[in-house]
């Protein structure tokens, strides 16, 4: 807005950068420009001010689908007064001279015209879109049609407009019909979640099974090896018993074949002293075989005298020596073959 400063002839106007200001006197531009800052006279001055800086419009408005479906559309068109002078011919940006304010509400006449110029490619475009696609693929394509519109459109062209940005925020649907489609796209969700979770269940169960199986070969593996290390036990005690029954046996055998050997040395021995003993007493008999009978009588008294016990006292009565002479006579007898 501009400020103007109040003199009792003149006035002074003075502003900033981003507004164009033009100043006609008598039907002919005596100055124009931005930021500009003057002295002019109210009662004859014509001062116009034009917006240079980028002004954003919001745009809401409702479109039909080819489903006959209602949407809202929200967006957005950034624009710019490129051509300030030709705009100042085409819209009323009068201000007063006095207060500085613009005469009409131009901004207005603009956000019309821009609101009106969007709205019609974008109620033609969703016009041939489903509700889905609309909803689900609808903002870009929307808003490069407006885009691409509203660039080569006459009106704004010949008011010194032009577009610098367009920006759709939203298409949506009634709430109720929102919620009617989210029921489907829930079921889905819901639906991948329930299958994610069997899944995951199914491959929970899976590996448990995995883990049950390798327990369970484990355990086989392990009753196995214990089969083994009994028979090889059982095998190592067989041969340790039959290893010991082979010592024992050996050694009975070695012991019987000691006995026997000793048993053998011994009757060997005594069978040569018997044979010698026997030898001896036959050359002793044949030795006595020629000897008188008086001196076979005195060597049994000195053998038998021999094997007596020690005797100090010895007395020999008449009977006892009767006794004897006559079994003496008696043998000799019998020797000679006498009665």
């Amino acid at each position: 807005m501009a400020e103007i400063t109040r003199q009792p002839f003149v006035n002074h106007l003075r502003t900033n950068t981003t507004m164009y200001v033009q100043h006609v006197q008598n039907g002919r531009v005596r100055r124009a420009g931005a930021g500009l800052a003057f002295w002019f006279r109210p009662g004859t001055a014509a001062l116009t001010e034009v917006p240079l800086d980028d002004r954003e419009q919001p745009l809401l408005f409702r479109a039909r689908t080819a489903d006959f479906q209602e949407v809202a559309v929200q967006a957005t068109v950034t624009y710019r007064v490129v051509d300030p002078a030709l705009a100042a011919t085409r819209v009323d940006f009068g201000i007063s001279p006095v207060t500085g304010l613009w005469n009409g509400d131009p901004l207005a006449v603009l956000s019309g015209l821009l609101t009106e110029l969007a709205q019609q490619p974008a109620l033609e475009l969703l016009a041939t879109m489903t509700l889905t696609d609309a909803l689900a693929r609808g903002i870009r394509p929307v808003a490069d049609r407006i885009a691409a519109t509203l660039a080569v459109d006459p009106r704004l062209v010949e008011r010194g407009l032009g577009i610098t940005d367009v920006r759709v925020v939203g298409i949506r649907a009634d709430a109720e019909l929102e919620r009617a489609l989210q029921i489907d796209t829930r079921e889905r969700v819901q639906q991948e979640a329930d299958r994610a979770t069997y899944e995951r269940r199914a491959l929970a169960v899976q590996r448990e099974r995995a883990i049950a199986e390798n327990e369970l070969a484990n355990q086989i593996e392990l009753a196995r090896r214990e089969q083994q290390l009994v028979t090889q036990r059982g095998q190592n005690e067989r041969m340790r018993a039959t290893e010991e029954a082979e010592a024992t046996r050996i050694q009975t055998v070695a012991a019987a074949n000691r006995q026997r050997t000793e048993a053998e040395a011994e009757a060997a021995a005594t069978r040569m002293v018997g044979e010698a003993q026997a030898a001896a007493e036959a050359a002793q008999l044949n030795a006595y075989a020629d000897l008188e009978q008086a001196t076979l009588l005195g060597l049994a008294l000195k053998e038998l005298a021999g094997n007596f016990p020690q005797i100090n006292n010895l007395t020999v009565t008449p009977d006892l020596l009767t006794q004897l002479l006559t079994r003496v006579l008696a043998g000799e007898g019998a020797d000679t073959g006498l009665g």
